[in-house]
């Protein structure tokens, strides 16, 4: 869990708990609280997890144009931009996740950096024309979304050659990469999370 360890008030019977938070672990908002709303499937990575994947992207974050779908507390986008990256549009369904990653772009004045949008992943895929050099994907798991978001950004070309593409899923219940179009780079799994970094076999 990543909701904060309880202590004085919030450890008596009965106590509200605490708002759920996270911490931004790199870059220039290192050590920043990001707090998000208990909502269902709203599971952001954790923090070993998060160091994990932002150093295999490396030096491909600096000045990159970054693509947070299924974004829920918006963790993934805001660690890029903290990393370095130029840009990132944020995108997710729930109107209350979307309006709490709004709320985190003017506390840390990154509003001139990144889009917030309310939709559907697949909507969101299919009326823009845009193209991406890292894109996270971190759908809740029980929805399974993962493989056709996967197919649809290879299909509508979103990608370059040397676009990277985080793909988190269960361990239990994995969803499969689709490995006419994409090369996995990178795998790892922690507790019941399978992740995984991967690169599309085609150039747009």
């Amino acid at each position: 869990s990543l909701a904060p360890r309880k202590t004085g008030a919030s450890m008596r019977r009965g106590a509200k708990q605490a708002t759920p938070q996270l911490r931004i672990i790199g870059g220039q908002w290192r050590g920043r609280k990001l707090q998000f709303p208990d909502r269902p499937g709203l599971r952001p990575t954790g923090d070993r997890i998060r160091e994990t994947l932002f150093n295999w992207l490396g030096p491909h974050l600096q000045a990159a144009k970054c693509l947070d779908l299924f974004a829920g507390s918006g963790a993934l986008g805001m660690e890029a931009l903290s990393r370095g990256g130029a840009h990132c549009d944020f995108v997710d369904a729930d109107q209350e996740a979307v309006t709490t990653v709004v709320q985190h772009h003017k506390t840390r004045d990154a509003t001139e950096c990144s889009t917030v949008s309310c939709d559907m992943a697949e909507h969101y895929l299919r009326r823009t024309s845009d193209t991406w050099d890292i894109v996270f994907i971190d759908p809740p798991f029980t929805l399974r979304l993962g493989e056709s978001t996967l197919i649809r950004l290879a299909h509508d070309a979103r990608l370059t050659k040397a676009s990277r593409v985080y793909f988190e899923t269960s361990r239990s219940q994995p969803e499969p990469v689709p490995e006419e179009l994409y090369d996995v780079l990178r795998e790892k799994t922690t507790g019941d999370v399978c992740y995984r970094l991967l690169s599309p076999r085609y150039n747009s």
